[in-house]
């Protein structure tokens, strides 16, 4: 059933269809408290949305906090789901490490840090690294990559693909040699062929397209990791209404965890750093201000140390604080050197 069929006011309709929903199935899923904050409304006028939902599917309860109920898993369910998570590695052992063994899938991810430090190569690397077949430990998916910017470079990206291409026929031959193995069938033009690129030239341009990605990945099944370098470009440029702009960075941030839970792929969000004022002093920290730090499950700031490049755990709730050197070569991400020294837990 659809959402305009409810008995609502026609302005409510106009706001639950403008923040995107339109059936009944789409708002049975959410929170009262996400649901009015989705559609800028009070938390009693959810509730009520929310109970005539249920009764017109009929299909399922309500409990008293106001939340619709679909179901529980058990904590040690959750736990074991979190562990057998696939997860896209960055060709940098040492910074997999301190990620749990890469990207996690099912998690928005926010990598952020100054210009030059390598936040478009981490992008590309993973938009390629997430295409190793399953017989190689990868996804063997595809890749969304939107660009705000006009940072991404196709033959950086081709650059890549052959050293990853190279990697896996190293090791086919290897285990060629001593088991019996079947040949690499993946190529260079493979791996670009399965990445899809959007450029967006405008905030309404980027918002539009997060709407449309539900129903693109829907029809590109094998997508597993969407990556948007920068989500700040067009947002610091063209938005003077501060409260206007966390409203719909944070409707936004809802989606891309929407996608990240429901295809069950990772979600990388690449941002640039801004000036703060902080204990009588300007310091360096992550664009969109405090309230956008929220909005991802885990956070990785980037960092110089002398001639080395750093990545480090800031936020998580699954991994602990901890710091890794990287470098990045024509090859792509890799360990630095005497990497074995630079992998520091907080």
């Amino acid at each position: 059933m659809e959402a305009w069929r409810l008995p609502l006011s026609s302005s409510i309709r106009g706001k639950l269809i403008s923040a995107g929903y339109t059936s009944l199935s789409s708002i049975s899923s959410v929170s009262s408290s996400d649901l009015a904050r989705d559609a800028n409304i009070t938390e009693d006028e959810a509730f009520e949305i929310l109970k005539l939902a249920n009764q017109s599917s009929g299909s399922s309860s309500y409990n008293g906090s106001g939340s619709l109920i679909n179901g529980a898993k058990n904590a040690w369910d959750m736990l074991h789901e979190e562990e057998s998570l696939p997860r896209i590695t960055t060709s940098c052992s040492d910074l997999d490490n301190i990620l749990g063994g890469g990207i996690s899938c099912r998690d928005v991810t926010e990598i952020g840090g100054v210009p030059g430090i390598g936040k478009t190569q981490i992008g590309i690397q993973l938009s390629v690294n997430v295409q190793i077949p399953r017989e190689f430990g990868g996804l063997g998916g595809k890749a969304i990559y939107i660009d705000t910017e006009g940072s991404f470079m196709v033959e950086r990206a081709l650059q890549i693909a052959e050293a990853c291409v190279e990697d896996m026929e190293e090791y086919t031959g290897y285990m060629h040699k001593h088991f019996k193995a079947n040949q690499l069938q993946m190529k260079p033009k493979d791996i670009l062929e399965n990445i899809f690129y959007f450029r967006v030239c405008s905030y309404t341009e980027q918002i539009a397209l997060v709407n449309h990605l539900d129903k693109f990945i829907s029809e590109n099944k094998d997508v597993k990791v969407v990556i948007v370098d920068s989500i700040t470009f067009h947002f610091r440029q063209d938005f003077d209404d501060l409260v206007q702009r966390t409203r719909v960075l944070s409707e936004m941030a809802l989606k891309f965890m929407k996608l990240a839970k429901k295809f069950s792929l990772a979600v990388v969000l690449l941002n640039q750093v801004t000036t703060k004022y902080t204990e009588g002093s300007f310091q360096l920290a992550l664009a969109l201000g405090d309230s956008w730090s929220h909005s991802c499950t885990n956070r990785v700031i980037l960092y110089w140390n002398g001639d080395e490049r750093y990545a480090y755990i800031d936020k998580s709730p699954s991994l602990p604080s901890a710091s890794a050197s990287y470098t990045v070569t024509s090859r792509g991400l890799r360990n630095s050197s005497s990497s074995s020294k630079r992998v520091k837990m907080m």
